[in-house]
């Protein structure tokens, strides 16, 4: 019969310590420290070495196969996928794609175990001092994590690196947002949060980093001065949404560990999948990345009443979008990030020179200009005129024509009632 090596060694090793003692060279309590077993189980040794020999040391349980034994052929399919498609993925993503897709039905521990002894992952770090982990918000809706996580996420263009923007509920784990954008960007943070109040409505807090676009901080390191709000801080605020600031990346866990995940799994995915575009990712993201990753890690919120606020009307496009004020120069032409909006002759005015205005750039690339509630004109992200919509009373600002008023008409005025007659009061009357 053959035996493991490790199992030849373990019975030479109990040879020699027997031999020993039988040749009075120590005593069998030492023996038995020696192998670290208890004295009866040297006792026994030494029945079965006079009885049989140095075979009858040998471990009978090393030859005899498992009952629960994987099978060679599939071990050897499963570190062949890995080793020719899936090279670089974490155990957890690999084995989630191998059940549904290869149809590979070993146990999750024993799929990492032989991927480490084949030396085709790395055993994980051991973990670093205890930490006390904050409780997570009750309800959905209650609490959401933005941030940005800049990467090279397109494997067949290492060139380029974008950055995905992504929002997660803190209740839930529920990614409600995921896309690649060139750069974290005021109008990045717009369209995310356009996007999940549109579909979800609007939350109770939002948690983010201190970046330069969430808020104004004097002092490197310092504390952030609310007195002098962003552009995100100014439309969060308008709508009724606390906005919380980390300060240090310990605080941001949640997110944190979301963007960690997301690098181990959707690089893969989108190389996998043969994108090689930022458009088709955000595809992929949208119409299948989002869906698994819900599947695997979301769970429900302990409160199950949502603490989304409709939105009833509010309209987010005036609300989420960048403003500047702005003088209307000579020649009525308002400059805004470098590009020339022409205003148009408004109604009942001469000029629009020295108004002090607003230009709104919407998440959708759109400009207006506003002077109060009134709008003096609409363009494409070019600069170019839009139409804009006609009111229901298009004419109440323009002076009316004076209408001739109707002949007057004929008024007969009331019955006069008689006088009654003075009755005399004294003798002269």
């Amino acid at each position: 019969m053959l035996y493991a090596a490790a199992a030849v060694e373990r019975a030479m090793k109990i040879q020699q310590v027997i031999v020993r003692a039988l040749s009075g060279g120590i005593t069998w309590l030492q023996a038995a420290d020696i192998l670290g077993v208890d004295p009866r189980s040297v006792r026994r040794w030494r029945a079965r070495y006079e009885a049989g020999g140095p075979v009858a040391l040998y471990d009978r349980r090393r030859v005899r196969p498992s009952r629960r034994q994987a099978p060679a052929p599939e071990v050897q399919r499963i570190l062949r996928l890995y080793r020719e498609r899936f090279a670089g993925w974490n155990v957890r993503h690999f084995y989630r794609f191998a059940r549904r897709e290869h149809a590979v039905t070993l146990s999750y521990s024993f799929v990492r175990l032989a991927l480490q002894e084949a030396g085709l992952v790395r055993k994980a770090r051991a973990r670093g001092r205890h930490r006390r982990r904050r409780e997570p918000r009750a309800c959905f809706g209650e609490l959401l994590h933005l941030d940005g996580s800049p990467h090279v996420w397109l494997r067949h263009r290492p060139e380029e690196r974008q950055t995905l923007i992504t929002v997660v509920d803190d209740a839930t784990k529920r990614l409600l947002y995921a896309q690649l954008w060139p750069s974290e960007t005021t109008a990045a943070v717009f369209s995310a949060l356009h996007a999940v109040c549109t579909t979800w409505g609007l939350p109770i807090a939002l948690y983010t980093d201190r970046a330069r676009w969430a808020f104004h901080t004097p002092t490197a390191g310092g504390p952030i001065d609310r007195t002098h709000p962003t552009q995100v801080g100014r439309a969060l605020a308008h709508l009724g949404i606390e906005h919380i600031g980390a300060y240090s990346p310990q605080a941001r866990g949640r997110s944190e560990r979301l963007n960690r995940t997301v690098q181990g799994r959707l690089v893969n995915e989108l190389a996998l999948a043969g994108i090689t575009t930022g458009a088709g990712a955000n595809a992929y993201l949208t119409e299948r990345f989002i869906a698994d990753y819900d599947d695997e890690f979301a769970h429900p919120p302990v409160d199950p009443t949502p603490a989304f606020v409709p939105l009833h009307g509010v309209e987010l496009d005036g609300i989420l979008c960048e403003q500047e004020v702005r003088t209307v120069g000579q020649d009525n032409v308002v400059t805004f990030t470098e590009i020339a909006l022409q205003l148009g002759k408004q109604p009942g005015r001469r000029t629009c020179a020295g108004l002090r205005v607003t230009v709104r750039r919407d998440v959708h690339g759109l400009l207006s200009v506003w002077h109060g509630t009134r709008c003096f004109g609409r363009y494409d992200s070019h600069g170019q005129p839009l139409p804009l919509a006609r009111p229901k009373n298009a004419r109440a600002h323009l002076p009316q024509a004076r209408r001739s008023l109707p002949p007057p008409t004929p008024t007969i005025p009331p019955p006069q009632r008689p006088r009654r007659p003075r009755l005399p009061t004294g003798p002269h009357d």
